[in-house]
C-alpha cells in the first residue's frame, strides 16, 4: 500500500499536531531568540534557503522572535497555545520531551566554547522562560522532561529552580565543529560510559531517566563501550532491566526495523515515522504507536501478536475500538496494567505505589512510550523550504 500521508517539517505546528495523537508523545526543540523568547528550532543556524536568510549572522539565536516567525518557524507560546497540543499533552497524559539547544560558542549566549558559566546560565534562562510558559498553559510536571546536550545540566536545573524532570543527553555532542569532528567527541564519551555507569550517573545526579543513542542497544556497537553491554534480547536486557528498576530509557532514533524489540525490551524509542498508513513493521510485527496511552492487557497483546501481515489492519480496528485509553482506565484496570508492566520489566516498586504517585491522566513515568521525534520527524534541510 502506498502511503497518501504528506509529512509535515520537523518542529512545526502542523507536524506537532499530528504526532502528538498519532504516538504517545512528542519531542521538539527550544532555542532563544535574540529579545529573550523561545522558539522551535533545531539547528544552530537558521535553516531556510540561502535566498531567504535574514539579514546579518545566520546563527538562531542573533534574531528576534519576529524575524524567526515572519520566516514560518514556531514560537513556543503559540505551541501550547494550539487547543489539540494543550489537549492531548494536558488531558490525555501525552509526554512532552523539550530538547533545550545551546547555541554555537559565536551565537548570541554562545559564551565561547570555554565560557561554561554562560552556558550555565543560558541554559537555566531557557528552563525559567520554559516553566513560566508550561504553568501558564497548566502543562503537568508528570508528563514533561526537560534534557539537552549540556554538561553543566544539573547546575543549569539547580539554578533554574525548576521542579519538572530532566536528564543528560548522552552520549555529548557539542554545539559547534564539523559533523565528522563532534561524532568523534560522542564516540569517545560512547566508548567510555557502559551503559550502567550512563543509569547509575543519571539516578545519582537526580535526572529522571536516561536518554541515550540505541547504539548501546544494538550490535556490533554495542560491544564498543568498555564494561557490561546493552542488548535487546535474553540476558543482556533481563540485567538492565533489573539495574534500572524501572528507571526510563530513552533512545533516539528508534528505526521501524528495531522498533518492535525496543519496546518489547522496556525501552521508549524516538520514532522519525509517524506515517498512519504504516500499520506493519518491517519486522513481521503489527505497529501499535501508543503502548502507555493506549496500553494493551496480556490477551490484548496476544491478539495483536497473532495478528498476520493480511488481516492486521482488522485487527488494529477492532484494538483501537477495544482499548479503554489509559486517561480513562479505572484504578483496577491501571492495577492490571501495571502489575504486567512490572513484572515484564522488573519495576522495582509495587503497583500500589507507582500508581498513587502517578497523574490521573498520565500513565506512569515508568512507562514505555513511543514519542515522535521533532514531532512527526527529523526532515530534510533547509527545514522551511
Amino acid at each position: 500500500m502506498v502511503s497518501e500521508w504528506n509529512q509535515a517539517p520537523e518542529n512545526t505546528l502542523e507536524s506537532l499536531q499530528h504526532a502528538i495523537q498519532v504516538n504517545d508523545g512528542i519531542e521538539f526543540d527550544l532555542r532563544l531568540t535574540s529579545d529573550g523568547e523561545l522558539v522551535l528550532h533545531h539547528d544552530a543556524k537558521i535553516s531556510v534557503p540561502a535566498s531567504k536568510q535574514p539579514y546579518g549572522f545566520s546563527w538562531t539565536e542573533n534574531h528576534t522572535l519576529d524575524d524567526l516567525t515572519s520566516l514560518g518557524f514556531l514560537s513556543f507560546r503559540e505551541m501550547l497555545e494550539d487547543p489539540t497540543i494543550a489537549s492531548q499533552w494536558r488531558e490525555q497524559g501525552k509526554m512532552g520531551c523539550v530538547e533545550f539547544k545551546r547555541p554555537h560558542p559565536r551565537a548570541n549566549y554562545g559564551g565561547g566554547i570555554f565560557g561554561k558559566l554562560q552556558h550555565v546560565k543560558h541554559m537555566s534562562n531557557m528552563m525559567v522562560k520554559a516553566d513560566a510558559l508550561l504553568n501558564e498553559h497548566d502543562i503537568p510536571t508528570c508528563n514533561t522532561v526537560y534534557y539537552a546536550f549540556h554538561t553543566g545540566m544539573k547546575a543549569s536545573v539547580d539554578r533554574s529552580g525548576t521542579k519538572r524532570p530532566w536528564a543528560n543527553l548522552t552520549p555529548y555532542i557539542p554545539p559547534f565543529g564539523t559533523y565528522y569532528s563532534k561524532r568523534m567527541r560522542g564516540s569517545l564519551q560512547f566508548l567510555t560510559t557502559p551503559l550502567a555507569r550512563l543509569i547509575s550517573t543519571n539516578r545519582r545526579a537526580g535526572a529522571a531517566m536516561a536518554p541515550c543513542a540505541v547504539e548501546y542497544f544494538l550490535p556490533p556497537k554495542s560491544w564498543i563501550p568498555l564494561g557490561r553491554r546493552g542488548g535487546l534480547h535474553g540476558q543482556r536486557i533481563r540485567r538492565v532491566n533489573a539495574h534500572q528498576g524501572g528507571f526510563p530509557i530513552y533512545v533516539w532514533p528508534a528505526e521501524l526495523k528495531h522498533e518492535h524489540m525496543l519496546l518489547q525490551a522496556g525501552i521508549t524509542g524516538l520514532t522519525d515515522c509517524a506515517d498512519p498508513d504504516l500499520t506493519w513493521l518491517p519486522s513481521g510485527h503489527t505497529r501499535w504507536t501508543r503502548p502507555a496511552t493506549m496500553p494493551l492487557d496480556a490477551q490484548q497483546q496476544h491478539v495483536l501478536a497473532k495478528a498476520t501481515q493480511e488481516n492486521h489492519r482488522d485487527v488494529l480496528r477492532q484494538l483501537t475500538d477495544e482499548v479503554v485509553p489509559w486517561s480513562q482506565c479505572d484504578r483496577a484496570r491501571r492495577l492490571e496494567l501495571v502489575e504486567m508492566w512490572r513484572t515484564q520489566w522488573q519495576w522495582s516498586d509495587t503497583a500500589a505505589a507507582i500508581i498513587e504517585r502517578s497523574d490521573s491522566a498520565s500513565p506512569p513515568w515508568e512507562s514505555v512510550r513511543l514519542i515522535g521525534h521533532r514531532g512527526s520527524g527529523k526532515t530534510s534541510r533547509p527545514v522551511l523550504k
